[in-house]
């Protein structure tokens, strides 16, 4: 499952710079596919939808830094552990239960993103 950042953040931004997929975005910050990936242009995701990797994104969050779900694979084919996890003050980076993703899937999404690593 994707890790979301919960609303006791304190908006310190510790974990913005660990995310080696760019999904951390500060709120009210427009996100792109494209950051911190290998995407661009018109890219179909894992889940079969069609996207344009360049495109900005609305905000998840307005009020304080936020992980998008279609780019969190918990760090899997990276780090053994969810980096914004380990590193936040208040550890409001939890699992989100209404995105639950296999080890697999999480694996499949890093592959997709990062097909050169």
């Amino acid at each position: 499952m994707a890790i979301i950042i919960t609303d006791e953040c304190i908006n310190c931004g510790a974990c913005e710079p660990e995310c080696p997929n760019t999904a951390i975005y500060e709120g009210a910050d427009d996100w792109r596919y494209k950051d911190g990936t290998s995407l661009e242009g018109t890219v179909v995701l894992t889940n079969g939808n069609e996207v344009d990797a360049d495109e900005a994104q609305e905000p998840v969050s307005d009020e304080f830094y936020y992980i998008v779900p279609d780019k969190c694979t918990e760090c899997k084919g990276f780090h053994e552990e969810p980096q914004c996890a380990a590193v936040c003050p208040v550890d409001c980076c939890v699992p989100d239960e209404d995105v639950v993703e296999t080890e697999e899937e999480l694996l499949a999404k890093q592959r997709f993103m990062h097909p050169e690593d």
